[in-house]
């Protein structure tokens, strides 16, 4: 399951990685064509801003899954292990259940905006707001697959503690409490 996980996360990598170099050509044409003749790419700022918003929940998606995203562990990393352990269960309970949220909310707008065509390219602005259908769904298999881990006990005492106190932190790959500390 979670070699299936880390697939997943490199195919959305992956999407991303194409999605950005479509999103440069789409900007660097269209100020080419507007300085040299006076012309551009009509659906490039529109299809720009919808790689974007994607990109933006594909990438959180991802973070999700490497447990990459920020936080404050000045509490949790005190606890005893069981108390981490039940610090991590309701922290995901909420998640999920924000993810939940999140896909109601997006749903109900991609209902709303089946039929709303964007202006240049005349899609539907749906698509638009399944992006974050799209997150909703995957990050809330990401923390299922987190709470499953853990349940089945093949998470080790010093992984309990799943965000970065800080992006130095983090780039260093070392947990918070073994970090330098500042002079």
């Amino acid at each position: 399951m979670e070699r299936l996980a880390d697939l997943y996360c490199k195919l959305l990598c992956a999407v991303m990685a194409v999605a950005l170099f479509i999103m440069v050509v789409l900007v660097f044409g269209n100020v080419v064509l507007r300085y040299a003749f006076n012309s551009g790419i009509t659906v490039s700022e529109e299809l720009g801003r919808w790689l974007f918003v994607w990109v933006t929940f594909m990438g959180a998606v991802v973070a999700l899954r490497e447990h990459a995203h920020l936080g404050t562990d000045a509490l949790v990393a005190r606890l005893p292990p069981i108390g981490k352990k039940v610090c991590l269960v309701l922290g995901h309970l909420i998640m999920i259940y924000v993810c939940w949220l999140i896909y109601q909310g997006s749903m109900a707008q991609v209902k709303i905006n089946m039929d709303v065509l964007a202006p240049s390219s005349q899609l539907p602005l749906a698509i638009v707001y399944f992006a974050g259908v799209f997150f909703a769904i995957s990050g809330g298999v990401m923390l299922v697959l987190d709470l499953w881990l853990l349940f089945t006990g093949q998470v080790a005492d010093d992984q309990l503690v799943m965000i970065q106190e800080s992006e130095d932190v983090a780039a260093l790959d070392l947990p918070a409490h073994d970090a330098p500390k500042p002079r």
